[in-house]
Order: structure tokens, then C-alpha cells, then sequence
């Protein structure tokens, strides 16, 4: 049996445990039935147009909007929003509820980038709640009390346009991992990672861990992806974008590999490839979690 010497990178671990399956969707520890809706906005708000096209909305004026609030006007039959971590692509059209008109919006075009629920939160609070356990599909009224964005209350019409997996989904695979790095899991998905106290390999090494059940991975692909990525000799943790937004790389080294899986590279300087968080300083034990494929993503900016 190998050692394992005090390498556990913890990246705020609650417990080492495998994620279980839970009995439905929810959102920060709520059901997602407890979905407030206001149908006093959808009866002063009316809006026509296709879904992920620029929305038109006509308005009561002046609507009065009394409190947050959130509608469905489509319901999405895609994936929920389950995690503030989870890669979203949403676009929004903001309207000032006492007068109607536009304060501004994304472009409806399919160029909207990746973002996720803590990113809105920042910018546009009550949108951020709204987006709790809601589907890719799903057109959202959503309702902003006066003074929050504008002084007599505003109204944003919202497409979630896509909605990525918040971490690796699938199959356990079993690995005969003598020498190699062990992965624990949280809850919520995010990976720590144990080296052992053997000879490092001389040659990349890739293994799926979890084998996902969605789209094979093709060479031309760009993946939405969470990875962490860990010194081989110092047990340091070099990067890991669990805690900050997930990052779109090539699929370079992956190929073959499908959506939902969770896939173990152990990388030597000679093989180094950044698109995976390798960048040649000593061995690298990098594992990836492939959220899926991110048409719209510019490798350059990193989004």
C-alpha cells in the first residue's frame, strides 16, 4: 500500500466523501418549489418575441414594482442552476418600470460570455437570486423594488440561454492507481487532490476518473471546464478556479473524452500544455472537470 504524506489540498472540503445523488434539484440549501413569483408584474408587464431574441416589452406605466420578485414566462425544460459556481449564459433586457424604456441590454446574438450566479450577484443582485434552480430554456420577469436600479423601480426580461453542468456527472471508473495521485471528492463536486510518496512518471499520464454521459470531446472542441492543478514535489496547489469562475480551454489532451467527465493528468515539464493548466515548471498533477462545450468562448481573454 502506498503512503500518502500530508498532501490532501483540502480547497475548503466539508468532508471526503464522493458526491452523492441528491432527490432533486435546489438552490443554496433550498428546494426549488420555494420559487417566489410576483403575478401582479406579468399583469402590468407584457412581452412578445422568440426566446434568446431581443424580448419587446410593453408596460402599465407606471408599473409599480413593490418588492423582488421573479416569473417564469417560458419554462425551460434544460438543465437547473444549482450551484453559484455553475457556468451560465444568460441574456438580460433591463427596463425602467415608471417610464418603460430600455436601460440596456446584452446582445441576443449568441455572443453573451459565460458567467455564474456569484458574477450577477455583483452586478445585479435580484437578478442572481432570480436565477436560483432556474432551467436553460426559461424566459424570467423579473422584478427590482424602487431605488435599487432605477428610482421608480425597474423589470428585466431574462434568457437562460445555457446552463453548463456545475461539476463532473457520470460513472465512477475504476483506475489501478499504484503511484499515481488519488482524487477525493466534496459534495459539491470540487476535487482534492493526494500525491503519493513515489517516483513521479516520466510521461504524461491521463485517466478518467468519472466517465460523463454527454457529447464526445473532439479535437476542434473549446471546453468549459473547472480544474485545480498541484506541484508534484511541493504538494502546493498552483492553480484552481473552484473558488473564482470556471475558464474555457482547448481540448488538447482530451480528446475522446465526454462531457461530464472528470479526467486526471499528471503532466512533466516536457509535456507541458497550458491550455490545461500546465505550464512546465516541474510535474504537474492537473484534474479537470469537462462542464461542457463552450461554443462562444475566446481563448485569448480566457473566458
Amino acid at each position: 500500500m502506498r503512503k500518502t504524506v500530508a498532501a490532501l489540498i483540502t480547497l475548503g472540503l466539508a468532508a471526503l466523501a464522493l458526491a452523492g445523488c441528491s432527490a432533486g434539484p435546489s438552490f443554496a440549501g433550498q428546494a426549488c418549489s420555494s420559487k417566489a413569483t410576483s403575478s401582479v408584474l406579468t399583469n402590468s408587464v407584457t412581452v412578445k418575441g422568440e426566446f434568446g431574441k431581443a424580448p419587446e416589452a410593453s408596460f402599465a406605466t407606471p408599473t409599480k414594482v413593490q418588492k423582488s420578485s421573479v416569473d417564469d414566462l417560458i419554462t425551460g425544460t434544460g438543465s437547473a442552476i444549482t450551484e453559484k459556481n455553475q457556468p451560465i449564459v444568460i441574456d438580460v433586457a433591463l427596463y425602467d418600470a415608471k417610464t418603460g424604456q430600455s436601460l440596456g441590454s446584452t446582445s441576443f446574438d449568441g455572443s453573451t460570455q459565460v458567467a455564474d450566479v456569484n458574477t450577477w450577484d455583483g452586478q445585479l443582485k435580484t437578478i442572481g437570486d432570480a436565477l436560483g434552480c432556474a432551467t436553460a430554456g426559461s424566459r424570467l420577469l423579473v422584478g427590482f423594488p424602487a431605488g435599487t436600479v432605477a428610482e421608480g423601480g425597474a423589470v428585466a426580461v431574462v434568457d437562460v440561454q445555457k446552463v453548463f453542468l456545475p461539476h463532473a456527472e457520470g460513472s465512477l471508473v475504476y483506475n489501478d492507481a499504484l503511484g499515481l495521485p488519488t482524487v477525493v471528492r466534496a459534495p459539491d463536486g470540487r476535487p482534492g487532490i493526494i500525491i503519493p510518496d513515489a517516483k513521479k512518471p516520466a510521461k504524461q499520464v491521463t485517466q478518467t476518473l468519472i466517465r460523463g454521459t454527454g457529447a464526445k470531446v473532439t479535437k476542434d472542441d473549446v471546453l468549459r471546464v473547472q480544474l485545480t492543478s498541484v506541484d508534484w514535489d511541493t504538494r502546493k496547489v498552483l492553480k484552481s478556479t473552484w473558488d473564482a469562475q470556471s475558464v474555457a480551454i482547448s481540448a488538447t489532451g482530451l480528446e475522446g473524452q465526454t462531457v461530464g467527465s472528470q479526467v486526471l493528468l499528471v503532466i512533466p515539464p516536457a509535456d507541458a500544455n497550458q491550455s490545461t493548466g500546465a505550464d512546465g515548471n516541474g510535474t504537474q498533477a492537473i484534474v479537470v472537470d469537462i462542464l461542457g462545450v463552450d461554443t462562444s468562448a475566446s481563448l485569448s481573454s480566457g473566458q
